[in-house]
């Protein structure tokens, strides 16, 4: 999971870490970077070739990112579940979209759609030791 430029901007970090402990989530790692465009191109990679690749690029490579690695049952769905639906106009009261979120871009987090995209993303952003 991340927490977006727009998230670490608006001071939202601490909210959103709360929500997910909250949720009994558990963090097993987390830092906040920069993203380059080298990393954000691998990152975005199956967005390549749509008309907002660019979009994406300029957004997340324009302030700090919070990194995080979050571990617990069915931890990608519950995730993607209190993130709400990307598009903060069809997210849930509740989620964090629903009630943070201001644009389809800028909507505060990102999470891995799948344990397979997150084993990747998570190799992307983490060494094996910063895993604690």
């Amino acid at each position: 999971m991340m927490i977006k430029p727009d998230g670490v901007r608006r001071g939202l970090v601490g909210e959103i870490v709360q929500r997910l402990e909250a949720k009994g989530l558990t963090l097993k790692a987390m830092k906040l970077m920069h993203i380059d465009t080298d990393l954000a191109g691998q990152h975005y990679r199956e967005h390549r070739d749509k008309p907002f690749y660019g979009e994406l690029i300029q957004f997340i490579t324009s302030g700090p990112v919070v990194a995080m690695v979050v571990q617990g049952r069915e931890a990608t769905s519950v995730v993607r579940l209190l993130m709400g639906a990307t598009d903060p106009a069809k997210a849930a009261p509740g989620t964090i979209r629903g009630d943070l979120a201001l644009d389809l871009t800028q909507n505060v987090v990102h999470g891995s759609d799948s344990p397979e995209s997150a084993a990747s993303e998570i190799q992307l952003y983490f060494t094996s030791e910063e895993l604690v």
